[in-house]
Formats: structure tokens, C-alpha cells, sequence
């Protein structure tokens, strides 16, 4: 008796304990804005990405799994696992009823999955000649309005000359021909989207790392054409000469960033926002998921920022969702990964700490 009590007990302090990790009330919006759990017990959830049904599909790094998500627009309904054992899904992209997802050097097809997700199909290989390195191995994918398929290649490492495609974004045709390089000197982006304004390419870089706390910014850049380069290993933030290859070229030579997002923040997943529930002063507004530092003596990110574009520049950034990081304990308890505009206009958010998956909406 007492042995199943005691055991009871610790059950209910588990249970209360991971219901405790989600703490809405340490979550901070600008006034009119609220937050719920859109789905939790989402392992290592990251990019998202929605299909024609409604189904929202997530990617993952560290579990090999990718997700699909049943929801009434509100919240979660069913939560299914559709694959596993893949090498860092984190990519996840939907076009004509097919779900493509992207491992570290492989881009696989799902056929009709939301007709199929009780028993998806077998995938269809679309491009298998990616890298292999899996530092900066894991990729963000999306389909652009031209049709084509984007997907980066980072760096495989810190700081170093990687031959070509590393260092990229790189785009394919959907049934993975015609890959070609779109822009290069990135090391390592895992996130863009388009503006609906222009149709031209917006996407964040993670700045290198072991240049101090401060140095250099992670950057949201522009490429409104193919064949432009960013700077790295060269060049960091546009003005900051790299202490071990700077000298072979001039930050002049480059593209400078649009804007700088701050030092070893790890912005990542972008959405404009194309939704109408929020204040208009939002429409046409990037929104940036920054999962936050890990070599940061004092820890930076763990937030939603916002960014204003206008006539192609950013005139400013401003904080959006806030209080995954505690400040005066230096510890975060939720990493922001993606977000997605969702067709009522809320703002899905990703978070691979807590496992979870939030929605803001207006009030």
C-alpha cells in the first residue's frame, strides 16, 4: 500500500512538474496579444510547415522524427508520428498535396500524405546529393513563388573556405533537377521567407562563433536576386573583417546585412506576416523566432522579435514575444525555433526546449 502511495505521489510530482515547464504567466506580449498551447509533447519540435487540409507538419534535429498535427485552427487535436530514424529532419515544406521533407544530405517526397497519415507512404527521393556534414547539416526548406525548392547548405564549421555548395542557399526544381546555387557567403541560415509585397527572398544568418560575446550580429538579410554574396568567411554583419580570412577580401566586396539582430542570438525560422487578425501596423512585418545563445557569458534570445520592412529596408526591430529567458538566472527554459502564419492570422510559435507548439492571437 504504502509502495504504490509512494509511487503514486511521485507520478503526480512528475506530471506537475512537466505541466509546470510551460509556464504561460512568464510570457510577455505587447498589450491586445495573448498566448495558449497550441500542442505540447511535440519532441524537439522545429520547423513547421501546413498542409492543404489544415494537417500542420513539423520537422525535428535531435529525435528523427517528423509530425503531424490534427487541430481544429485553435489547438492540437491529435499529435501522430509519421517517420522516424531520419538523419535531423528539421526541414518540412507542402506543395500539391505532397509533403517534402530534408535530412542532412537527402530530400524526400510524401505523396498525398494527408490523405495517408495513419499509414504514409513509402517516400520518393528528390535530390540526394547534399553534403553529408551534419555541423550545420540540418536545413530549412520552402518553396518559393517561382516554384523552385530553397534549401541552405552551412558551413561545415565555425569559421573556414568551404568549397562550393556550403555556405549557400541553393534551389531545386520539385522533382529535384536543375539544383543550382542561388546565394552564397552564408553560413548558416535556418530560416526565409518572401515578401508577398515583392516576391523577393528575405533570410536570417547565424553569426560565427569565438569572436567574444558581443561580435559579430547575427544578420537578417536581402537577396532580391540570384548571385549575390554575403561575406562569410571574409566578411561578418557587413563591417567586421574575419580575424583569420579577412584579409583576402574587403567587406566592401559583399552585401551588407539588412539589419543586425544582435551577437549569437541564433535567429531562425521568419515568417512575414500575411494574417489580418492582428493591428494592421503588423501586416507586412517579418517575424523572427531567435532560439537564443549557447557560448554567451550572459545568455541573449530565447524571444520573437519583430522586424518593419519598408521600400526594402528595415526600419526597425522591435521585441514580440518575450520570458522563455531569465535573466537574472541565466537560464532559459524555452527555445523559439519557427513560427507560421496561420490561415485565421494567429502566430504559431516552435519551441524544442519546452516541446511545444504556442498560438498568439489577439484578445
Amino acid at each position: 500500500m504504502r509502495l504504490a502511495l509512494a509511487a503514486f505521489a511521485f507520478l503526480a510530482l512528475f506530471s506537475c512538474t512537466a505541466q509546470a515547464r510551460i509556464d504561460l504567466s512568464r510570457l510577455k506580449l505587447p498589450p491586445g496579444f495573448e498566448v495558449s498551447v497550441f500542442a505540447e509533447d511535440v519532441d524537439g519540435a522545429r520547423s513547421m510547415a501546413l498542409g492543404d487540409k489544415g494537417t500542420l507538419f513539423v520537422g525535428t534535429m535531435r529525435e528523427g522524427k517528423v509530425y503531424a498535427i490534427a487541430n481544429d485552427g485553435k489547438k492540437a487535436t491529435k499529435v501522430e508520428t509519421i517517420a522516424t530514424g531520419l538523419d535531423m529532419p528539421n526541414g518540412v515544406a507542402v506543395k500539391d498535396g505532397a509533403l517534402y521533407v530534408a535530412e542532412v544530405d537527402k530530400i524526400w517526397r510524401y505523396d498525398a500524405i494527408e490523405s495517408h497519415l495513419g499509414n504514409p507512404p513509402k517516400p520518393a527521393l528528390v535530390y540526394g546529393k547534399y553534403p553529408s556534414d551534419r555541423h550545420h547539416g540540418w536545413k530549412f526548406i520552402r518553396f518559393g513563388p517561382d516554384g523552385w525548392l530553397y534549401v541552405p547548405v552551412g558551413a561545415p564549421c565555425n569559421i573556414c573556405e568551404p568549397p562550393a555548395p556550403y555556405a549557400s542557399i541553393t534551389r531545386l526544381k520539385p522533382d529535384g533537377s536543375a539544383m543550382e546555387i542561388y546565394a552564397r557567403g552564408i553560413r548558416n541560415s535556418v530560416g526565409f521567407d518572401w515578401d508577398p509585397r515583392t516576391q523577393e527572398l528575405w533570410f536570417t544568418d547565424n553569426g560565427r562563433d569565438m569572436m567574444g560575446d558581443d561580435m559579430p550580429s547575427d544578420e537578417l538579410d536581402h537577396a532580391p536576386k540570384p548571385g549575390m554574396n554575403f561575406g562569410y568567411p571574409y566578411c561578418h554583419q557587413g563591417d567586421a573583417p574575419d580575424p583569420e580570412f579577412g584579409k583576402k577580401h574587403a567587406c566592401g566586396e559583399f552585401t551588407p546585412p539588412a539589419a543586425k539582430l544582435g551577437a549569437h542570438v541564433a535567429s531562425l525560422g521568419m515568417r512575414f506576416y500575411t494574417g489580418s487578425m492582428f493591428p494592421p501596423e503588423y501586416r507586412g512585418r517579418i517575424f523572427i523566432a531567435e532560439h537564443g545563445s549557447w557560448n554567451r557569458s550572459k545568455k541573449s534570445g530565447y524571444r520573437v522579435v519583430t522586424a518593419k520592412v519598408e521600400n526594402a529596408k528595415v526600419t526597425d526591430v522591435q521585441p514580440f514575444l518575450e520570458g522563455f529567458l531569465d535573466a537574472a538566472a541565466n537560464s532559459a527554459w524555452g527555445r523559439p525555433v519557427d513560427v507560421l502564419v496561420m490561415p485565421d492570422g494567429a502566430l504559431l510559435v516552435s519551441d524544442d526546449e519546452a516541446n511545444a507548439i504556442y498560438r498568439v492571437s489577439r484578445k
